[in-house]
């Protein structure tokens, strides 16, 4: 059984060192909202997410004065609305805008799920809702869209691929007042995950019991200052004291998606034991590597350290939980973590060391300003880099990359609160329109055939 007294350890990880709850995440089936069109559909959804949230904020509020440990967010993930909305996709958008509204009524900080999963192939239906992403994106304020592409057994879908580079560059165009905030919220995934609880990938996967209960669980800090008391250890050492850190802090928060879920009559689904950082200091993965010996993030010798504590801080959770599951490892976006934002300002990490990491972390190209002229076949070709190494590796990648209109290498973007600011990052000038042009699906690597 699980003792709630082994919660009490945690008080000073949170008071000193940032531990907390990233997200309390509810995953909601909008399957039984579709109806003969879509103003119908879009009213059966706002009730039933008013019905079925009503009581998330007040509960997560409630859990983290009694324990002690902060919830930074409350969010809601749904079924993909592609799905929703396949009879009448050129009104997908009435949908999203009572998603938004409802997130916004009860007090949710974000919504995802204005998904679509075309890893094998688009049809016409779901070619109509991806053009439907970048103007929703701009009217909405709380709602998130993800695009699967591409999976270890299906291939890469080059011709969403080649439509996701424009996509983005559009939804910049149309929130160029905000420096792009709009792909903030859209992010491109390889292999992606029913149950993650972190934006802006978040869906409820068709899979999944009608309501769940996800929590995102983060301590780069907590992790940070672990370490410091071992400042001389060997690697192996130093990722032991990565394994009972990261034990302790997916304990604790086991107790908060069990009780969140009771409360609230969900299934409890997983505890994602990411290390989310925030742009707040004392809060990085940057700074968890240079902990570990390296000079500065980025540096020679990163993409190892990364792949210890990404493997030392699965193993820490896995032995915490039998619910382990999401994206759990390392994230390393470039905005939301103050050691990536100092790295790239200096010049010290580039989006080709960043990929290298990918290779060995959760979850992909994160949160990463480029200029606002590049090509939307140079994103689309940063897709295709980021999904290959999710196909080949059987492991989830995804790209979030804002190309931040007006600006040039130097400049920067400044999102506000957990999305933090942004050095604009130089991308290579080579052309790759051809390439993605060619279009049709990268097949499947040969270990996709295990059945």
């Amino acid at each position: 059984m699980f003792n709630k007294s082994q919660v009490i350890e945690t008080i000073e990880m949170v008071e000193k060192e940032h531990l907390d709850i990233r997200t309390v995440t509810m995953g909601l089936s909008l399957l039984s909202c579709v109806r003969g069109n879509a103003r119908e559909t879009a009213d059966a959804v706002y009730d039933h997410v008013m019905r079925k949230a009503q009581h998330l904020v007040p509960t997560a509020e409630s859990l983290s004065r009694r324990y002690g440990i902060p919830i930074v967010n409350k969010r809601i993930s749904v079924t993909p609305v592609s799905l929703i909305t396949a009879a009448f996709p050129a009104e997908s958008g009435l949908i999203g805008g009572a998603l938004d509204r409802a997130a916004r009524e009860l007090g949710i900080d974000f919504l995802g799920g204005y998904s679509a999963l075309v890893h094998k192939g688009t049809a016409d239906y779901e070619e109509i809702f991806l053009r439907t992403i970048p103007e929703v994106l701009a009217q909405t304020e709380r709602l998130c869209s993800s695009v699967n592409v591409g999976s270890s057994r299906s291939g890469i879908n080059i011709d969403a691929v080649r439509l996701m580079g424009e996509i983005i560059k559009e939804t910049a165009e149309l929130t160029k007042d905000r420096d792009g905030l709009g792909c903030c919220k859209l992010v491109v995934f390889c292999n992606a995950v029913e149950d993650n609880p972190f934006m802006a990938g978040a869906f409820h996967g068709a899979g999944e019991a009608d309501t769940v209960i996800n929590v995102g669980v983060s301590g780069p800090g907590v992790v940070q200052h672990a370490l410091s008391f071992v400042p001389d250890a060997d690697l192996t050492d130093a990722a032991e004291v990565i394994k009972r850190t990261a034990f302790k802090i997916t304990r604790a928060g086991q107790l908060i998606a069990k009780e969140a879920a009771e409360c609230l009559g969900a299934r409890f689904g997983i505890v994602d034991l990411s290390l989310a950082p925030t742009p707040a200091r004392g809060d990085s993965v940057a700074h968890i590597l240079e902990e570990l010996g390296l000079e500065v993030v980025g540096c020679h010798g990163t993409t190892a350290a990364l792949a210890m504590l990404n493997d030392a801080v699965k193993k820490g959770g896995v032995m915490a939980s039998s619910r382990v599951g999401g994206l759990s490892g390392a994230f390393i976006p470039v905005s939301e973590d103050i050691g990536m934002i100092e790295s790239a300002e200096k010049g010290r990490i580039t989006i080709d060391k960043l990929e290298a990491m990918t290779c060995v972390c959760s979850v992909g190209l994160d949160m990463i300003a480029v200029p606002g002229d590049t090509p939307a076949s140079t994103l689309s070709a940063i897709i295709a880099d980021e999904a290959a190494i999710g196909m080949i590796n059987n492991k989830t990648t995804a790209v979030r990359v804002i190309p931040a209109p007006g600006k040039k290498v130097g400049d920067s973007v400044n999102f506000g609160g957990l999305l933090g600011r942004a050095p604009v990052m130089p991308v290579h000038q080579g052309d790759a329109s051809k390439f993605i042009g060619r279009g049709g699906l990268i097949p499947a690597p040969i270990h996709s055939f295990k059945n």
